[in-house]
């Protein structure tokens, strides 16, 4: 029987995307083949899912651990029992785990080109636009070329005045009579107020604001950008199933979050114009605000280099955003952990005791080696940013992880994302000895761990990536510890229980820094 011509071309057009698709997968295979054979890959043999499709199969285990608060305790356990690559799947993304300071340093430096952040743009768009942390390629590259004259170490040095200045109004709301207080809490509100001088010239001060009252505009720009954070968090995780859910009050405060910084950028502006222009020196002066001789405003500084108010206005939610979390973070960490330890309480009173209760210098700070410690381990043991990822941008390869004893190259598809888990890896025994687990800033002292883990230890990224302001932050987090430990005698655990982790955009404590204060 033949089938007319017309049947035939139907039966054609109905089949060839099918036909394509299947042609499209087997020179993919192909490809991935040989490139596999050209490298010397062995497969990832070790998985932690058995749905190999939408990996839903574990995802009742993985919504306990984050109920339990134990989503990176539950990392550890998996690298124990997997190994230190191994793949999941998680909805549309096949992921490659890995905790190998080899691999981890081929990602963000040997084959940097390689991979991209286009998975994190569409969730952080709304609040931050596009800036340098969530940006590729030559719009990334301009980014990081405009903010980093900003983060030089004079510009360090000079804000120095504005630390002590908001240390000040630490103290006023410290209590000082024993009594339980939440130092997170506080922290936070300390980094809103510091990281908003430095960007705008202008704190928004909320350490100044009585509980249960507001002040002006700050009070609500800094509520609002907390609940954004969030947001970003949840957009994240949604992926493409943010086609199906709105919310309302995170594009409310998305939009106060930039119409409260786009004041700033459109003042920036202006200055730099009328500075320019040599037109009256005296309303200069009144836009850019009293400041300390040498001072720089990083706003003013970005309007100088480029006239584009929506990207500087993208850069500065960018800095915002990574520099007033992660600093708050660290300092909630490690005063939890020092609040268990009278003893490293004691030896770093001795150390500052040279200081004779004076404010620090810059250089003075930098000459205080048991703080410097003391923050490396909490950055150790707590890291803010506990896990990262990238995706593979083209097919490229991983130097460990393939075949059985995962030492063997391992293949890395277009697509694929690779994370790297830094709070299981800084707790490897072998690299950190089998008090991994324990928070002793010792460890540091001689500096040779350090040189020794090289790459096995990143509390602020590495490679063309690594964080332009870890100077200002590590700065900033010396300074705050310096002048407590100055202030404060003894520092007493409120808290009866561990450290319990909470995920947001930064790690920090669950159950907040309870203490009492011993003036």
């Amino acid at each position: 029987m033949t089938l007319p011509p017309r049947l035939i071309i139907l039966l054609l057009t109905a089949l060839s995307p099918i036909i394509i698709h299947l042609l499209t997968r087997i020179h993919r295979t192909l490809r991935h083949r040989h490139f596999s054979r050209q490298y010397g890959c062995r497969p990832i043999t070790q998985s932690f899912n058995r749905d190999p499709f939408l990996g839903l199969d574990t995802l009742p285990s993985t919504i306990r651990a984050i109920r339990a608060h134990r989503i990176l305790v539950r990392g550890c356990e998996l690298f124990a029992r997997y190994g230190r690559t191994f793949t999941t799947r998680e909805l549309q993304h096949r992921i490659i785990l890995t905790i190998e300071p080899e691999n981890i340093k081929t990602i963000l430096s040997i084959n940097f080109q390689d991979y991209g952040l286009g998975h994190r743009t569409e969730p952080f768009r709304p609040l931050l636009g596009q800036g340098i942390f969530n940006s590729d390629g030559a719009h990334w590259a301009a980014s990081r070329a405009l903010l980093r004259p900003s983060f030089a170490r004079d510009q360090v040095v000079a804000d120095l005045a504005a630390l002590e200045e908001l240390i000040q109004d630490l103290w006023t709301v410290l209590p000082r009579d024993g009594a339980t207080v939440d130092l997170q809490e506080w922290f936070f509100k300390y980094t809103i107020d510091s990281a908003t001088g430095f960007l705008f010239g202008e704190s928004v001060h909320t350490l100044r604001t009585p509980v249960g009252q507001t002040r002006k505009e700050g009070v609500g720009f800094a509520e609002a950008f907390q609940y954004a954070q969030k947001a970003v968090l949840v957009r994240g995780t949604l992926g493409w199933l943010n086609a199906f859910y709105r919310d309302r009050k995170a594009e409310k405060c998305n939009r106060r979050c930039r119409d409260f910084v786009r004041v700033f950028v459109d003042e920036a502006v202006r200055a730099v114009e009328m500075r320019k222009t040599g037109d009256d020196q005296v309303d200069v002066d009144a836009v850019e605000g009293e400041k300390p001789k040498g001072k720089r405003i990083f706003s003013h500084e970005l309007a100088a280099r480029t006239a584009d108010k929506e990207r500087i206005l993208d850069e500065l939610m960018a800095v915002l955003l990574a520099g007033q979390d992660t600093t708050a973070s660290l300092l909630g960490n490690l005063f939890f952990m020092l609040a268990k330890s009278p003893a490293i309480w004691a030896r770093l009173r001795r150390e500052v005791g040279c200081l004779q209760g004076r404010p620090p210098n810059y250089e003075e700070l930098q000459g205080l080696r048991f703080v410097e410690c003391c923050i490396k381990e909490s950055l150790r043991l707590h890291p803010v940013v506990p896990r990262n990822q990238r995706e593979a941008i083209r097919d490229t390869v991983l130097p460990l992880g393939g075949g059985d004893d995962g030492l063997s190259p391992a293949f890395v598809p277009k697509g694929t994302l690779v994370a790297y888990n830094l709070y299981a890896m800084h707790r490897r025994a072998d690299l950190y000895g089998d008090d991994a687990d324990d928070f002793r800033p010792e460890r540091w002292e001689d500096g040779k761990l350090q040189l020794r883990l090289r790459w096995g230890y990143l509390p602020f990224n590495g490679g063309p990536r690594i964080c332009i302001g870890q100077r200002y932050a590590l700065t900033e987090a010396s300074y705050v510890l310096v002048r407590m430990v100055q202030e404060f005698r003894g520092l007493e655990s409120r808290d009866p229980g561990p450290w319990e982790e909470s995920r947001g955009l930064t790690l920090c404590s669950r159950n907040g820094t309870r203490v009492g204060l011993i003036r």
